[in-house]
């Protein structure tokens, strides 16, 4: 049976199909365009992106005239009570008339539940879908760390356990990169600055508690470089920060549950260095990186265990 995935982030219309015989996915996905100098786009603006941009891809999955069983669609942006986007509604709307059209179901999932479950199956890891494990969603809206525990309604249940109290992850390293020169979004130009730099930094996070705060990382690379640092440093800076930041609050959370394995999802954890320093400290998780972006294979796949009737 196939299962269909829609996901309308603030920056990526994505659609996928999972085939819950095969285990395969068909997905597509374009970026949302933002102009030359921008840090973002404003809700209605995405809105209306997804609108222009949702019918092109779901036409070209449709194009081999699969027979869809269920459809799943990030609604929210997580499961907390009045969690709220305008952008998501672009994505619901267009799976609740797919949904009434041929007479299947629709199932409504949170953006970060779909971030998880594709980092699961990106990573060939479905079966932690059936144990309590830890999880970071690391993103340009998001920096939090997650338990995360099955369960028989909601597939995967998600408490919050600690999260940046001021700027994202994702905005750091966007703001970093404008400094830089780097266009939006800049996650990969600045890895790729970065990995010129012969420097490895060893920077103190700044938590408070489990909690983590960026804000001030921002100020110091403007420093570094008012200062003359090479841009090549500069952006290594910024990455190994954030690397220091998710291991301490990973480091945390992994004492108050001893033993689970930590998943790294959203589009900041496809970096390599941020990656690699996680790795060499940690039994974790990480998914390629079209499975850590956002996409909408995670929503597909939750759709077929929903459509399945998931059991513990």
């Amino acid at each position: 049976m196939m299962y269909l995935g829609i996901d309308t982030s603030n920056y990526t219309t994505s659609a996928a199909l999972y085939n819950s015989g095969t285990g395969e996915v068909l997905q597509a996905a374009r970026l949302l365009p933002v102009k030359e100098g921008q840090l973002g786009l404003r809700q209605s603006d995405a809105v209306f992106a997804h609108v222009k941009a949702l019918g092109g891809i779901l036409e070209g999955l449709f194009a081999a005239q699969h027979k869809i069983a269920a459809v799943g669609v990030s609604a929210t942006p997580c499961d907390a009570k009045g969690s709220y986007m305008p952008c998501f509604l672009a994505g619901e709307m267009a799976a609740r008339s797919i949904g009434a059209a041929m007479g299947i179901p629709v199932h409504l999932f949170s953006h970060q539940r779909g971030h998880i479950a594709a980092a699961l199956y990106g990573a060939g890891r479905m079966d932690l879908a059936e144990k309590p494990f830890l999880a970071f969603h690391i993103s340009g809206g998001t920096t939090e760390c997650l338990a995360v525990e099955p369960d028989k309604a909601l597939i995967l249940r998600v408490l919050p356990l600690a999260r940046s109290l001021d700027l994202h992850a994702g905005q750091a390293v966007d703001r970093v990169g404008a400094m830089l020169g780097i266009r939006f979004p800049a996650g990969p130009g600045l890895e790729a600055l970065a990995e010129k730099s012969d420097k490895t930094y060893r920077p103190k996070p700044k938590l408070k508690g489990m909690d983590c705060c960026l804000s001030g990382l921002e100020n110091m690379c403007a420093k570094m470089i008012s200062s003359g640092e090479s841009p090549q440093d500069t952006a290594r800076f910024c990455l190994d920060y954030l690397a220091h930041t998710v291991y301490e609050m990973a480091r945390l959370a992994a004492d108050r549950y001893p033993g689970r394995e930590i998943v790294f999802a959203g589009g900041v954890m496809s970096n390599r260095i941020i990656r690699g320093f996680l790795e060499r400290s940690f039994n974790c998780v990480f998914a390629p990186p079209r499975f850590s972006a956002d996409n909408a294979a995670g929503v597909a796949w939750l759709a077929a265990r929903s459509a399945a009737g998931f059991r513990i």
